[in-house]
């Protein structure tokens, strides 16, 4: 499949989502979108250039972030939300400048240069998955006052840029961000980040919608939806098998997996 099919094949829509349950169930599974793992997929599997796959990936990580923070409301209420909204906002004030730059970084980027960054970013992405996902709150929050206000504006700008670059929704940094830097327990952290994380995708999907790159999305919006579809279908499945599989074995295999995704990305022509 390519950037420029119109009527995609009943194959190709069949390996959308199975490749987006696939993707999702993963991402189910340690409490992310998928979007890290649906990246390489898009621009190996189905063939498209390093920005429509960036906007691709954006769209359906949209769709993922839009629908799991409300099925989330039950395990943390929004009560709880609102009593953090200084937390949601300090990050965003970073978070929605970086967004917004990446956008326009990548839509100036030679494709060559955007696969390196990609595959660079990938990389980055598999060691904070050993080194930070199971990051517990053991001693409050790191800092406080105006020096945790201007950290987390500055960890908010890095990890909008980085969301933007690869269209992902970037929980896999913010979740470690908000448990070190604010005190916050995993699972209030894992909710924080999708309010931080839906605004986010927002601007820089209204920064990407000026690009003509953006036409991807009309070009391909049946597949789009299947594979968003496939990506929710399974991020369910994933959540509900939270727990048989330890992290000590799932997170090195994921890590892995992204770390020969970022190899093959960074030669890819």
């Amino acid at each position: 499949m390519t950037s420029a099919s119109v009527e995609p094949r009943k194959r190709d829509l069949a390996a959308a989502f199975g490749g987006g349950g696939a993707i999702g169930a993963l991402g189910g599974l340690i409490g992310l979108g998928g979007a890290e793992f649906r990246l390489p997929l898009l621009i190996g599997m189905f063939g498209f250039g390093p920005l429509e796959a960036v906007i691709m990936n954006k769209a359906m990580s949209l769709v993922v972030v839009a629908s799991a923070l409300p099925f989330r409301l039950m395990a943390v209420p929004l009560s709880e939300l609102s009593a953090h909204w200084t937390v949601i906002a300090n990050l965003l004030a970073g978070s929605l400048a970086g967004a917004w730059f990446g956008a326009g970084w990548a839509t100036r980027l030679r494709s060559e240069t955007l696969y390196r960054i990609i595959a660079v970013l990938l990389v980055a992405i598999a060691i904070v998955l050993l080194v930070g996902h199971d990051t517990t709150n053991t001693g409050g929050a790191l800092l406080a006052g105006p020096l945790q206000i201007a950290v987390g504006v500055g960890a908010g700008f890095l990890i909008g840029v980085v969301a933007s670059l690869l269209g992902v929704a970037g929980g896999e940094l913010l979740i470690p961000t908000i448990v070190l830097l604010f005190g916050a327990d995993i699972k209030l952290a894992g909710s924080l980040s999708l309010a931080v994380s839906l605004p986010t995708m927002i601007i820089g999907f209204t920064r990407y919608s000026r690009d003509s790159s953006f036409a991807v999305l009309g070009r391909n919006r049946l597949f789009l939806a299947v594979m968003a579809a496939g990506s929710i279908v399974g991020s369910s499945i994933g959540a509900t098998l939270l727990g048989i599989v330890p992290n000590a074995v799932l997170l090195p295999v994921l890590a892995g997996v992204l770390l020969i995704s970022s190899v093959k990305v960074w030669r890819h022509r």
